[in-house]
């Protein structure tokens, strides 16, 4: 089987830095999981960037959504995690940017879903997602 396809959400404004290096950390890990960078390159109308983040994020078997220290004003993270619960895709969320148990999550976002940035609690998250998509 394939390794799973996983969309990383993340606030564009703040932790554009922790993603790629998020991305650089997870070619190189044990992990079993295949991120898909399909940020939106481009400034586009509102409507437009919703269609092609819901159709990317529909494509993919997962979202990961990395937490930082201002989630709470994160709109785009927010709308991608309604797209993930409409469409039934499993997610998760884990702290960057010194954020902590402490920090704002983004609405849609449980606490007991977020979790540090540990190669081998993410491995299990994955695991986890992976099989709460198989029993739906």
């Amino acid at each position: 089987m394939a390794n799973p396809r996983a969309f990383i959400s993340f606030d564009f404004d703040h932790n554009e830095g922790q993603k790629k290096y998020f991305i650089g950390q997870a070619i190189n890990s044990r992990t079993p999981f295949n991120i898909e960078d399909w940020s939106s390159k481009d400034s586009l109308p509102e409507w437009e960037w919703e269609a092609l983040l819901e159709a990317k994020i529909k494509k993919c078997n997962m979202v990961i959504v990395l937490v930082g220290k201002n989630m709470g004003t994160a709109s785009g993270v927010i709308k991608e995690i309604a797209f993930a619960k409409k469409h039934d895709i499993p997610f998760f969320g884990v702290y960057v940017d010194d954020a902590s148990t402490y920090s704002i999550l983004p609405s849609g976002l449980a606490r007991n879903r977020t979790i540090g940035w540990d190669w081998n609690d993410i491995s299990e998250a994955i695991t986890q997602m992976m099989n709460e998509g198989k029993n739906k």
